[in-house]
């Protein structure tokens, strides 16, 4: 019986998907051809590097040509035009240069970035408010707000039951606590628990706030090699200095390996000192290419609606039936991810702590 209904669900999932295609192409028949009436043709690499990617403007939306988007502050500094301050608005979408700089073209070795006219090089200094620095302040305004607003809660109502927004953090508290710092690290997890809760909540408000397609949502914070860098390279720089002797004495003289892998070769000290440079580049790729990824599958799926209408309107709106289908569930999928990479990330930090306060048994 088992089986049987497993071929019967099989069989209509078939069904149906064979039903969602003929829909398109049967669209796309009874509608007339698009091809050739668009002077400019869609381009989904530019479409997806260009959502992925970081900007000095917060782009909305691109309506008969014109472009649509919330300047962002620019804050250089170069050897020839000096210290400058002025809003994004001012170089039109990269159209103009003002007061010494411009957004290099598509030709420049620093294509979207800002380079000073005189030199055609990068400025000396780049504070500029990007699309993803603001995104950064906007979580940490969330973090602060709510772990103050939490605080304030607790002083207030001291030890009564926690409820509503108190309840949430408190679950989240208690999960990096018990599950992730205390089995990893031991009993000294309470001098890493500010780290790892600042990380934990950092990459999952993150993640979250870039699924999100509206203004100050939407960027690909996590999803940054750089954001992604700095916060594997904070791990890195909190081992290293909370390790003991031990760590380096089970780096440079691992137990328990035969003495030929030790001498003459330092075969395996070698293979354990790469490893502490490799942990913390693993933790950057990881986030970086996971984060990454599912925005690329989104926006490949979004893609699919403009390549199949610019060969057929029919076959667009047929295309736009799955792609949205495709999108709502790869935006649940995402949800998942999301919490994952935070909880990775912040579980590999506390291993490699634990591993860096261990004691000798």
């Amino acid at each position: 019986m088992e089986r049987i209904k497993i071929l019967i669900v099989m069989t209509i999932h078939r069904k149906i998907f064979v039903g969602i295609f003929s829909a398109i192409f049967m669209l796309g028949v009874a509608f007339p051809s698009m091809a050739g009436e668009s002077k400019d043709s869609f381009q989904p690499g530019d479409f997806i590097l260009d959502h992925i990617g970081d900007a000095y403007d917060w782009h909305v939306l691109t309506w008969n040509g014109h472009h649509v988007s919330v300047p962002l502050p620019i804050i250089v500094y170069g050897k020839q035009s000096g210290f400058k301050m002025f809003m994004s608005s001012k170089f039109h979408h990269g159209s103009h240069s003002y007061q010494g700089f411009s957004i290099a073209g598509e030709d420049h070795p620093n294509k979207g970035k800002i380079v000073e006219d005189a030199t055609g090089k990068r400025p000396v200094l780049d504070l500029s408010i990007s699309k993803n620095v603001f995104a950064i302040i906007v979580t940490m305004a969330i973090m602060l707000w709510v772990f103050i607003l939490v605080a304030k809660i607790y002083a207030n109502r001291g030890n009564q039951a926690p409820k509503g927004l108190q309840s949430a953090v408190e679950m989240a508290l208690l999960f990096v606590r018990d599950d992730i710092a205390r089995p990893a690290i031991g009993y000294k997890y309470k001098r890493f628990m500010p780290f790892l809760l600042t990380l934990f909540f950092f990459i999952l408000i993150s993640n979250f706030m870039g699924l999100l397609p509206v203004i100050p949502f939407g960027a690909n914070v996590t999803g940054n090699i750089a954001v992604a860098l700095i916060l594997a390279s904070m791990t890195f720089v909190i081992t290293t200095f909370s390790s003991t002797k031990i760590y380096w004495a089970h780096i440079f003289n691992t137990p328990g390996v035969p003495w030929w892998l030790k001498i003459p070769l330092p075969i395996m000290p070698l293979v354990e000192l790469m490893g502490v440079f490799i942990k913390p580049f693993v933790l950057m790729i990881r986030l970086f290419a996971n984060i990454t990824a599912g925005h690329i599958i989104v926006m490949g799926f979004f893609s699919l609606i403009f390549i199949f209408g610019g060969m057929n309107v029919g076959m667009g709106f047929g295309a736009s039936i799955i792609s949205v289908l495709f999108t709502v569930f790869m935006f649940f999928l995402e949800l998942l991810v999301a919490f994952i990479q935070a909880y990775v990330f912040t579980l590999l930090s506390a291993l490699y702590f634990g591993m860096a306060v261990q004691e000798h048994h």
